[in-house]
């Protein structure tokens, strides 16, 4: 029996030791803005700018975690709007998306190719470039102050990037796998529900998760400008609030921020090892 190392050990001391070092680097980059916000959520707002700076709150305390409902009345209405609307949000997107990424992965069609490429230069464009159109069409359906005011331009500049995500990882299922039903006198859709969803359940929850984040996150143009009525608004539009005509109220802002992002953080909880399942499999070739 071989006693050579695996590859993956074949490290020298000082290779770990700058592997280690940029991995803390990245992951300082990224939680200080996350750390610097919870501290600032636990200071007093007179506090906030005085000189010196302190990194480490004194007398610091969740008073902001109970003041931010009263500054901004109605603000667990705003967490459920976000939370709802993402939701219904994802659902139509997988109704669309799913057989629509097993057709663009199984089926050779004219202008499949043009089609494709026209959803990844969809993904270029900004919902601010197409405000005064879609405001049009919200108007001309009557779809303006409701809530699906927010879902259809969600679903519609999600959908692309989702197709693209599932397409990728339908095409890793083998296809003998369709054959063999086809054979058996499945047809495509029976094919689809029976035999190409269990498979694809990882990289359906992939796609669930980056369209339930994508959708809480890009609500404050569309609320902003399809929306007038408070009982819609979401979470941004919440938070905007904090943003008074003569000061903002730091501390409470970031504790709103923390306590709306709650939400989201719970699914991906629940969900990370379908998400780490999703991401990694298909890494070696069927």
């Amino acid at each position: 029996m071989s006693t050579q190392p695996a590859m993956i050990n074949r490290y020298r001391w000082y290779e770990l030791i700058s592997i280690y070092a940029g991995i803390f680097l990245f992951l300082t980059f990224i939680l200080a803005p996350f750390v610097e916000g919870f501290l600032v959520s636990l200071k007093p707002l007179g506090l906030l700018f005085s000189s010196p700076y302190r990194f480490w709150p004194e007398n610091g305390s969740f008073t902001a975690y109970r003041t931010m409902w009263v500054s901004v009345p109605g603000f667990a209405r705003y967490i459920f709007n976000s939370f709802f609307i993402s939701i219904i949000v994802t659902a139509m997107v997988l109704i669309l998306v799913i057989p629509a990424s097993y057709a663009f992965a199984r089926f050779k069609f004219r202008g499949s190719g043009l089609l494709l490429g026209a959803f990844l230069a969809v993904t270029m464009f900004s919902g601010a470039v197409l405000l005064i159109p879609l405001f049009r069409l919200m108007r001309t359906f009557g779809l303006l102050n409701t809530y699906f005011a927010m879902i259809v331009p969600s679903v519609a500049f999600l959908i692309p990037s989702a197709i693209w995500l599932l397409r990728t990882y339908m095409m890793r299922i083998p296809r003998e796998l369709d054959e063999a039903a086809f054979v058996d006198g499945a047809s495509h859709f029976y094919t689809l529900r029976r035999v190409i969803l269990p498979i694809a359940m990882p990289g359906i929850t992939v796609v669930a998760i980056t369209t339930f984040i994508g959708s809480y996150a890009q609500q404050f143009i569309f609320a902003l400008t399809f929306n007038s009525k408070t009982e819609y608004m979401p979470l941004p539009v919440g938070l905007f609030a904090y943003f008074g005509r003569q000061e903002v109220i730091w501390n409470e802002l970031m504790a709103a921020s923390f306590v709306g992002i709650t939400p989201a953080i719970i699914v991906i909880f629940f969900l990370q090892r379908y998400l780490v399942s999703g991401l990694t499999a298909g890494a070696v070739k069927q």
